[in-house]
């Protein structure tokens, strides 16, 4: 027999425990945006193509990530964004960044 607090008390445990799982996900792609900015900035820093830098960090990146790549001066800049797992009004953009030192600046 279901009483009234069980019958209140299960649809929020639900809700509770979807919003845990939502925010582990999140969590998972944010630390996948962030390797994927490292990736991309170490492949940049040893001087490998435009092409082969992004796809280092496309590789790492969740699904449908947009990787951009910069140089500025002796510094090599990668920013990996993606939108986080969507779940209703929760939507947003999950980001990492990484710099580097182009590795043929090094002992100049």
């Amino acid at each position: 027999m279901v009483t009234a607090e069980t019958a209140a008390v299960i649809p929020t445990l639900v809700l509770l425990v979807a919003m845990l799982l939502w925010g582990l996900m999140a969590a998972c792609a944010q630390i996948q945006c962030v390797d994927a900015a490292r990736a991309g900035a170490r492949a940049a820093a040893r001087s490998e193509a435009e092409g082969s830098t992004l796809a280092a960090a496309r590789a790492i990146a969740p699904q449908g990530a947009r990787v951009v790549f910069e140089r500025e001066g002796d510094l090599v800049r990668v920013r990996v964004a993606a939108a986080a797992p969507a779940m209703g009004p929760l939507n947003m953009t999950l980001r990492g960044e990484a710099v580097a030192l182009a590795e043929e600046t090094v002992g100049r």
